[in-house]
C-alpha cells in the first residue's frame, strides 16, 4: 500500500523531492502519513478533499483484499513532528 501511495501522490505535487511516506500502526489500523512540502498540500487534499478521499477509498479497496485496515493522513513536512 505504501508504494501505491507513493506512486499517486509523485504524480499530483510539484516538488516530488519533498513527498515522504510513513508508515506506521495505531490500534487496528495501518496509518499511512503522507509528507509533502506546504505548497503541495491542497494539490493532494484538492477541493472539498476529493482527491484525498479518492486515494483512501482505492487504498481502502487494495487493503480489503488482505483483510487490513489502512487509513491515510496527509501534512506538510512542517507540520510533522515525528
Amino acid at each position: 500500500m505504501k508504494e501505491l501511495v507513493e506512486t499517486i501522490v509523485l504524480a499530483l505535487v510539484d516538488e516530488p523531492s519533498q513527498v515522504k511516506v510513513i508508515s506506521s500502526v495505531r490500534d487496528e489500523y495501518d496509518v499511512l502519513t503522507v509528507l509533502v512540502a506546504e505548497g503541495d498540500v491542497g494539490r493532494v487534499v484538492g477541493k472539498e478533499g476529493r482527491i484525498v478521499n479518492a486515494l483512501r477509498t482505492v487504498v481502502k479497496a487494495g487493503a480489503a483484499k488482505s483483510q487490513q485496515r489502512v487509513s491515510v493522513e496527509v501534512l506538510s513536512i512542517s507540520e510533522y513532528a515525528g
